[in-house]
């Protein structure tokens, strides 16, 4: 019984760390999404997209 108490309290700050590692990927993922979509890449990107959408729809 002991032994089930110890695992379970050296285990306790797990779920924390996971926490912290998903918040920093996440974080870089949309700096990383900012830096292209704010550059010539996103601005070309948006507009093809854009003008793909409008021909789908018949408008453009």
């Amino acid at each position: 019984m002991t032994q089930l108490v110890r695992r379970s309290r050296r285990e306790d700050g797990i779920t924390t760390a996971e926490y912290a590692v998903g918040t920093a990927a996440g974080a870089g993922l949309a700096g990383l999404l900012y830096k292209l979509l704010t550059g010539g890449f996103g601005d070309q990107l948006l507009r093809t997209l854009f003008d793909h959408v409008l021909g789908l729809l018949g408008i453009g």
